[in-house]
């Protein structure tokens, strides 16, 4: 599985109750999805306050909703193999393409062989790729680059979204993975291949000629398929997360693409830098950078209540936090309006 551009990590929307509101979710997606951002991540934020039921309505909306040409990605953070396998399921259930796979909450209690041996062991029986989330921030677990070494040398887990990502720690994962290679399917114009691309091109259906001169419309599989690929071949496939401060520099350096926090308030913001960036122009990516750094710096602080609100300035529905987590207040709310009208779609 190809991962690059942008990927805009999805909000779970509630209601004020604090249920969960499918309905606006596929508003969403929907809207996202008129945008050029790459794929999307479900399950961020506030994915690990939803129980095993909701959680697998959350991702069969998604994607039911999501462009076909959308790489979809289910974030797991669970503490056994078991139920992060489960999950896994339903992320493939739904037409996902890949996972990302969190430390188990209790992490710290835990040997680091047997911290290896989660991730291997759910690499060896996800039905899906495999991607590792790593952040610095407490309570997450960074990665050390001696364990991403061994990591990727499974050929099930193809990359690594890191929300603590500088240019050294780029540098370092890189050259400890530089002998890692995976084979990827790919659009005639290298855009990722998803499995729902996949799918509508398998169930195309056309009128032969013959049954055309015989006077009789009959529809028959075609013989090949409706869909042009090939194959490209790409490394240990490093994606920033997080903040969008420096990100430009690390595409510069050579990460595959970008998750930024903001990417669910300001998707269009997001990707005009990234756009910048692969047109050429490093003086207009860092400029559209810039201006993302206000909100960023901001929406770190608050979190995902300000990442919510933002989306409501910006015709998304963010609406509220579920329990304990609380809504930002007037203050708060006032102070992101100012800077998110900046960043209007």
């Amino acid at each position: 599985m190809l991962i690059d551009g942008i990927h805009i990590p999805l909000t779970t929307p509630f209601t004020r109750d604090g249920d969960l509101y499918l309905r606006k979710l596929a508003h969403n997606v929907g809207r996202y999805s008129l945008t050029p951002a790459a794929g999307f991540v479900a399950l961020t934020g506030e994915g690990a306050a939803l129980s095993d039921e909701e959680t697998r309505d959350t991702l069969q909306a998604i994607g039911a909703t999501a462009a076909p040409e959308k790489v979809l990605i289910a974030a797991i953070h669970r503490d056994t193999v078991r139920a992060a396998l489960t999950l896994a399921q339903q992320a493939f259930d739904a037409a996902f393409d890949a996972i990302l796979l969190s430390a188990p909450h209790d992490w710290q209690t835990l040997a680091l062989p047997e911290l290896i041996l989660f991730f291997q062991t759910v690499a060896d029986a996800s039905p899906l790729r495999v991607a590792l989330f790593s952040n610095p921030s407490a309570p997450d677990f960074a990665f050390p680059t001696s364990m991403l070494a061994e990591l990727s040398q499974h050929p099930n887990i193809i990359g690594l979204y890191d929300a603590g990502l500088t240019l050294q720690r780029y540098t370092e994962i890189a050259k400890a993975t530089r002998e890692v290679r995976h084979e990827v399917t790919v659009t005639t114009i290298f855009a990722p291949v998803t499995r729902r691309m996949l799918t509508a091109a398998a169930a195309t259906t056309v009128v032969t000629a013959s049954a055309l001169a015989g006077g009789t419309a009959v529809l028959a599989a075609p013989t090949t398929s409706a869909l042009k690929t090939r194959t490209k071949t790409v490394g240990f496939q490093i994606m920033a997360a997080g903040a969008s401060a420096g990100f430009v520099a690390l595409l510069e350096a050579g990460t595959a693409g970008a998750m930024p926090q903001l990417a669910a308030s300001a998707p269009q913001s997001c990707y005009e830098a990234y756009a910048a960036f692969k047109d050429g122009d490093p003086a207009l990516a860092s400029e559209k950078e810039q201006r993302l750094s206000e909100a960023d710096v901001l929406v770190g602080d608050l979190g995902i209540a300000a990442v919510k609100y933002g989306s409501d300035l910006n015709g998304y529905f963010g609406g509220s936090v579920r329990l304990p987590r609380v809504n930002l207040d007037a203050s708060q709310q006032a102070t992101l309006d100012s800077i998110m009208a900046k960043l209007k779609n």
